[in-house]
């Protein structure tokens, strides 16, 4: 044998010995191992001390935490060997699993008899398993505008509740020499998810409108009761309004980055961003006070609402070998010790029923409306990527006709929906 194949042996000799070692410590302390997928990358300190916790809390269950993202969690769905347990992002790509009945019914948990009844519908919007809970709300996000007090307060200016006191609002910041609204239209997701999301929530029942699209599924177009051309073009113009007259002059060439720190330099006094740009901001201006308020548009202050995501879910796949002991894990996440430590590490509003108001002041204004159920999910994630909508209103903002966009929106709408599979209903082998 030469020096080389030695080498390479003893090497692989070693791996095997190290691999068996390793598997031999796994499995010697006589506890369940579960693997935890997370998918919320800022948060991951926060949650391997968690899941740190809770292997030190009792003898019976271990869990391994991986962070490798949803592509590889997708992956690992197809192979028939997917994780314990799972917390992300809920959206159209996780909510797959839902619509296939690939996961396991969460109804019974303590858990599920803790989250607020009044989220079920948003979750339904991405689909459903019939006679199942299939995933339960962990974290909600709530986004809206956000503001600089100190501004506000100079001008003597009260936060508007309707469209013509926004109106009024930007004029005399416009007057006083003061960007209204400091935008980014460089990226397109900042677009979608702000100016186009506030303006269609803050406009309509997001639920009902896309309830009645999946109804219409291939008919959707100019002759069908509901229609992007039909029903945004009010917001559409509002939104424009807003951004043609009322925000930076190089808001095409600025980003988010951008955008943060114009914000912590007092360089415009509102912000269509998430929670999420708070930490961003406060790097350069940590004393800086900023409120949220959400973005009126029409003229009854009832319609006001606040634009929330789920942030992150739970769910447990069918194909877990350890279900038992996901669940017990499951219900310790649930713990109100956790769960609201988390979302107050994240800025989030908790969805339990019992749950106390995030501590926040700089999220305070959203309190009220989120406690309230005056809460829509942002229209740019309820519709499937193959439509690119986060490009269709960036280009809307940067002057592209609205109508053609949302003749095009449909067009697309339709053709998906000729596309898509029949929804699955639960049966016995649905969850195999």
């Amino acid at each position: 044998m030469s020096a080389t194949s030695q080498r390479l042996a003893a090497g692989a000799t070693a791996l095997a010995l190290l691999g068996a070692a390793l598997t031999g410590c796994a499995a010697g302390d006589g506890r369940e191992t579960i693997r935890f997928t997370f998918s919320k990358r800022e948060a991951i300190e926060f949650m391997t001390d968690l899941v740190a916790r809770y292997n030190s809390s009792q003898d019976d269950v271990r869990v391994e935490i991986d962070t490798s993202g949803v592509d590889v969690v997708s992956a690992s769905f197809v192979r028939g060997n997917p994780p314990d347990i799972m917390l992300a992002n809920y959206n159209y790509e996780v909510a797959r699993f839902v619509q296939r009945c690939a996961l396991t019914d969460l109804s019974d948990t303590d858990a599920a008899d803790r989250v607020r009844t009044d989220l079920q519908p948003l979750m339904n919007q991405y689909g459903s398993c019939e006679g199942r809970v299939s995933a339960l709300p962990y974290s909600v996000m709530a986004a809206s505008v956000i503001y600089n007090k100190d501004i506000f307060a100079q001008q003597g200016i009260d936060v508007p509740t309707t469209w013509d006191e926004l109106i009024a609002v930007c004029d005399r910041l416009k007057a006083a020499g003061i960007t209204p609204f400091y935008a980014t239209f460089k990226d397109d997701w900042t677009v979608g998810q702000g100016w186009y999301d506030y303006a269609v929530g803050g406009s309509l029942d997001v639920i009902d409108f896309f309830d009645a699209m999946a109804d219409e599924g291939v008919d959707v177009g100019p002759d069908s009761e509901v229609s992007f051309q039909k029903d945004f073009a009010e917001p559409m113009d509002r939104m424009l309004q807003l951004t043609e007259n009322y925000v930076n002059p190089d808001a095409p060439s600025r980003g988010y980055g951008d955008g943060n720190l114009a914000m912590a330099k007092g360089e415009a006094a509102m912000y269509l961003q998430g929670p999420w740009a708070f930490s961003e901001i406060a790097k350069t201006s940590p004393d800086l006070d900023l409120g949220t308020f959400p973005l009126p548009m029409t003229d009854d202050a009832a319609d006001l609402k606040v634009r929330v995501n789920m942030d992150l879910a739970a769910m447990i796949p069918e194909g877990s070998r350890h279900q038992e002991a996901a669940r017990d894990f499951l219900e310790y996440l649930y713990e109100p010790e956790n769960i609201e430590a988390y979302n107050e590490s994240q800025l989030g509003f908790t969805p339990t029923t019992d749950a106390p108001p995030p501590s926040d002041p700089r999220i305070a204004g959203m309190i009220e409306y989120y406690d309230s159920g005056q809460i829509y999910q942002g229209p740019s994630v309820l519709v499937p990527k193959t439509i690119p909508v986060m490009n269709y209103a960036q280009g809307m903002a940067l002057g592209a006709d609205p109508s053609s966009t949302l003749r095009t929106m449909d067009a697309d709408w339709a053709r998906v929906a000729f596309r898509a599979p029949a929804p699955k209903t639960e049966t016995k082998e649905s969850g195999e």
